[in-house]
């Protein structure tokens, strides 16, 4: 009984996950490799223009990504060709070394924040294109192979409105 209970909560938990997902996309890199010259562009059809959506970055690294933090250039193309273009920054270790994320094994999965309350105004194609901006201290050149990312994507979400009285 307790094995049927639990494995009802686990899925009804995975559901309701699923729930909010609007829309998701990623690409896998050869080798867990991610050249510098590299920039995947994700074409986003959106669903309506009156709701509000989160966004979140998706990326998977192994054990051989060997920073704490990731740097990433975001670049997002209206369809009337309005462009802006975000720096960003995410901590993918602990001071002590452990990956963030979820995971187990060698593959940690992090849902990275990258915009919040969006709403897609313009009706047509949005254009998303990730780049990593990484770089070793003292350098002016950027990592050519950026070791230990599997993949990168991204996701949206419906806005879930949080207790409001």
């Amino acid at each position: 009984m307790r094995i049927t209970l639990l494995l009802l909560l686990s899925c009804l938990t995975l559901v309701s996950c699923d729930q909010n997902l609007v829309d998701s996309q990623s690409v896998a890199f050869n080798d867990a490799q991610w050249d510098l010259l590299e920039a995947p562009v994700f074409e986003i059809q959106p669903v309506d223009t009156i709701n509000s959506y989160d966004m979140f970055l998706n990326l998977r690294n192994n054990h051989d990504y060997a920073y704490r933090n990731l740097f990433l250039i975001a670049e997002m193309k209206f369809p009337h060709g309005k462009i802006v273009t975000d720096t960003l920054e995410y901590e993918m270790a602990t001071p002590q070394g452990a990956f963030l994320g979820t995971g187990y094994s060698d593959v940690y999965e992090n849902k990275l924040w990258y915009k919040e309350g969006v709403r897609f105004r313009e009706s047509g194609t949005y254009q998303l294109t990730l780049r990593h901006a990484m770089r070793k201290n003292g350098s002016v050149d950027g990592i050519a192979q950026l070791e230990g990312i599997l993949d990168i994507g991204y996701s949206i979400e419906k806005q879930v409105q949080h207790g409001s009285n």
